[in-house]
């Protein structure tokens, strides 16, 4: 059997100009074909890439020319291009995210809860919340490495079996020690998830539906929130074990979507890169991952360095709106239980919206101006949400995190779009948790300072226990707003990559080509490459 030849792309690195200009496909192609991100630090190139964050902010009139206006003003109408299989795919990643959420907001809603079983400050319970910020990295070390190098299935559906035991087992804890254990575990768990899940929902999926699947895939985290607040009032409030029995009902879910996920099998893409990887390759699958690793790591080190601090300003904006907001409602504003719900539902609800109209909206505005966009709208909507009084703050709390999450409904496929095609499970995985590793204090730093400012009666008499949230939060979220729009302007982009796997990174020298034709076609590849600076 003759192997099948693949373009040799040479050594010489190439100005990193992500331009995303339209390529012609057959109407069997479902992506573009924009190649891989590589890294040139000569002087031209430096100077082009900083005039360029100007000039790619808008874009151009040819690129809104490639969608019709029915695309544009019709987000649903590329869904259509879906197949059963690949809706399948979707979902299944979709709900173990959603689930992955529902755990974690499973604690960060109770938070006075647990202060009270355990009998501990409001502040030593967020580092629980802290706890499980910081070890979701190791999870998506471990978990990342083994999607890319054996398939999106089973890591997905050990994490989301572990998950399920750790939840269970959380609702039988008794003391602070046994909880943070739990807790611990549960991070390392929840960390594997976000990038096999992230994969296995959108490599298969045609091109035009890229921004308003990962709209709808980001938002299945708002989602799991939405329903833990359903949930937490439905069970929690009306059951006489409290927190505990919300644990125990969220450990029965995650194993259904397991199953699912294993009926489902792998996905079209990650099928045809094993087939490739073992007929063109003499040596170990291994030896060869590990040497495209390699390669990977020099090619990509800046890009996802950039990668890590963009997610850190993401997760300190979603964090940093969302873990302390129902202790502001509670503990400042004397809410009662319906009326927080309400409250953090109508801010969730709005989450959705604006994930999905943001999302389909990156498709032709471009990822760098939605996430820009969403930054000035939010940073303009922190008043209100923080420090309206009365069921108007329903109003700020829907629109600053149609916002929010409008943004982050960009993050899958900014991410998928930037890794490397086959280490894009642990890329874009790793990137997200270190984000969130940076950013996993974002409750105890609001919740430290907070105790700086108490409130004060009528008489001027401190308030005991009660503090001055709406304050902090408010200049932490304008801080992290101006941060996330600096960081998004500086940075690269490659809307409408090949989310396959035909653009890999090379793991050897460029071989001398037997063929004339095959010499040519390399010339020109790189010949594209460096037009589109």
């Amino acid at each position: 059997m003759s192997q099948i030849e693949k373009p040799v792309i040479p050594e010489s690195p190439v100005i990193p100009e992500y331009h995303n200009e339209p390529s012609s496909s057959s109407a069997d192609d479902h992506h573009h074909n924009n190649p891989p991100l590589t890294l040139d630090f000569s002087a031209a190139a430096i100077k082009n890439y900083c005039l360029t964050r100007f000039t790619s902010i808008i874009p151009s009139k040819k690129e809104f020319q490639t969608n019709s206006k029915s695309e544009i003003f019709n987000p649903f109408k590329p869904l259509r291009e879906l197949t059963g299989r690949q809706w399948n795919f979707f979902f299944a990643g979709f709900w173990c995210w959603t689930w992955d959420a529902f755990g974690y907001f499973s604690v960060a809603l109770n938070v006075a809860q647990l202060a009270k079983t355990f009998d501990v400050p409001t502040t030593t319970i967020t580092w629980g919340i802290t706890l499980v910020l910081m070890l979701r990295t190791v999870g998506a070390v471990v978990f990342g490495l083994v999607a890319d190098r054996y398939g999106r299935v089973y890591p997905l559906v050990v994490a989301m079996v572990a998950v399920t035991v750790l939840q269970l087992g959380l609702g039988f804890v008794h003391t602070y020690k046994q909880f943070l254990a739990v807790r611990a575990l549960f991070g390392i768990f929840m960390g594997g998830i976000f990038g096999p899940a992230a994969a296995l929902s959108l490599e298969d999926s045609p091109v035009k539906a890229h921004g308003m699947l990962s709209g709808m895939f980001q938002q299945g985290y708002a989602f799991g929130y939405l329903l833990v607040i359903c949930f937490q009032r439905a069970i929690t409030d009306n059951s006489s074990h409290g927190w505990r029995s919300l644990m125990w009902f969220s450990a029965g879910p995650s194993v259904l979507f397991a199953i699912w996920v294993v009926l489902l099998g792998e996905t079209d893409s990650f099928k045809k890169h094993r087939e490739l990887s073992l007929m063109n390759h003499s040596e170990s699958p291994g030896k060869r991952f590990a040497q495209q690793g390699k390669v990977a790591l020099k090619q990509y080190w800046l890009v996802i360095v950039y990668m890590v601090l963009l997610m850190a300003g993401f997760n300190f904006m979603s964090h940093g709106s969302q873990d302390l907001y129902p202790t502001l409602l509670s503990v400042e504003l004397g809410f009662g239980n319906d009326r927080s719900t309400v409250t953090n539902a109508v801010a969730n609800l709005g989450a959705i919206t604006g994930g999905l109209i943001f999302g389909h909206a990156s498709n032709f505005l471009g990822r760098r101006s939605t996430i820009m966009i969403c930054c000035i709208g939010g940073g303009a909507l922190i008043y209100p949400w923080a420090f309206l009084k009365s069921s108007a703050i329903n109003a700020g709390a829907f629109f600053l995190q149609f916002f929010v999450q409008g943004a982050f409904g960009v993050v899958p496929i900014h991410l998928s779009e930037l890794s490397p095609p086959q280490f894009r499970s642990f890329v874009s995985g790793i990137a997200y948790q270190l984000g969130n590793l940076a950013s996993s204090a974002s409750s105890t730093i609001e919740s430290t300072i907070g105790e700086r400012f108490p409130l004060y009666d009528s008489n001027g008499s401190i308030i005991d226990g009660k503090f001055n949230y709406s304050k902090v939060m408010a200049i932490f979220m304008g801080c992290v707003f101006g941060y996330l729009l600096l960081i998004t302007f500086v940075g690269p982009e490659n809307k409408d990559a090949d989310l396959g796997f035909s653009n890999e990174v090379n793991d050897s020298e460029p071989a001398s080509e037997t063929s004339s034709s095959k010499e040519v076609d390399s010339q020109k590849l790189h010949e594209t490459r460096h037009e589109q600076v």
